[in-house]
């Protein structure tokens, strides 16, 4: 990036003065997906940042299902069709899926399992299963997978449960937890990927000025961030993203509250049907207590009209 170019000073200028919450942060897919499209240095930094490779090991990134930045996209709450993940053909020797995620869908899992599975599925008929490229997903979640098992950058391969011998290196899944950058490890700074995902968490132009001054990569990416939040068509398409968000965190908040509703619903009947038995318990108990004090009584009586005929 050359600093002394005269759009280059306007640019910077125009985000330097700029301050308050961002319009739109990075956790919105659309934007997310506008900043790696429109700079393919920032989407090729991250790359390396997240495969552990330097950027001279990298000729070519090319986006295969890129968007037209500014024009509608169709969305609908039960839609199939994922039009904001980011395929990435690295160097014509591997298929990359980028996608910034901020519902927290229960399914992730088998959901980010299909999107890598696709992506591998790229032979064509004929072809020899050799020649399929590696495959790599990596989610970036604004909420925390597994609780249990929190970690910022986590990586996942086939492999032999026994020995953990790798089956296969084309086929990997990772995720970046944007809820827990705390936990990155020494690795994890020192490929920059905790500066990365610091930006996509940015609510504010303080935050993003403060990264800018990290690199002259992530001051590119802030300025290409600037010019795609004055881009009118742009807002607009962010904000029916984040509209379509909320109208999703309310079907799934509808949702859970339907089977909380349900599950105490179930719990109500269960303590029902167990008071009613131990009710029925101590009923049986007691008939069977009358029972043999009624037959008591009469062995007594038995016994005494006996003494009385002696």
């Amino acid at each position: 990036m050359n600093d002394f170019t005269p759009g280059t000073q306007n640019r910077k200028l125009q985000y330097m003065q700029a301050t308050g919450d961002l319009p739109h942060p990075l956790t919105n897919d659309y934007m997310f997906k506008a900043l790696l499209q429109k700079n393919e240095n920032a989407l090729k930094h991250l790359i390396c940042s997240l495969l552990h490779l330097r950027p001279e090991e990298v000729e070519k990134v090319e986006i295969k299902n890129p968007i037209v930045l500014g024009e509608a996209i169709t969305a609908s709450l039960d839609s199939r069709i994922f039009v904001l993940d980011i395929n990435v053909l690295l160097d014509n020797r591997a298929l990359i899926n980028l996608e910034m995620q901020v519902i927290k869908y229960e399914n992730w899992p088998e959901r980010s399992l299909s999107y890598l599975c696709r992506n591998y599925d790229q032979l064509s008929r004929g072809e020899d299963y050799i020649n399929a490229k590696p495959a790599i997903h990596i989610g970036f979640l604004d909420f925390v997978l597994f609780p249990d098992h929190p970690e910022f950058y986590a990586t996942y391969k086939m492999m032999n449960v026994k020995n953990h011998h790798i089956f296969t290196d084309k086929f990997v899944l990772s995720v970046v937890d944007l809820k827990h950058i705390e936990l990155a490890t020494q690795e994890d700074r020192e490929w920059k990927t905790d500066y990365w995902a610091s930006l996509f968490k940015a609510t504010t132009w303080e935050e993003l000025k403060m990264l800018a001054k990290q690199s002259a990569v992530l001051e590119d990416a802030v300025e290409t961030i600037y010019e795609l939040t004055a881009d009118e068509s742009i807002r607009e398409q962010c904000k029916a993203r984040e509209k379509y968000v909320r109208e999703v965190n309310t079907v799934l908040s509808e949702r859970d509250m339907a089977i909380q509703a349900r599950d105490e619903m179930r719990q109500e009947r269960d303590e029902m049907r167990q008071e009613r038995d131990e009710m029925r318990q101590e009923r049986d108990a007691a008939i069977q207590k009358a029972d043999q004090q009624a037959q008591e009584i009469d062995q007594l009586l038995q016994e005494i009209e006996r003494l009385k005929n002696r």
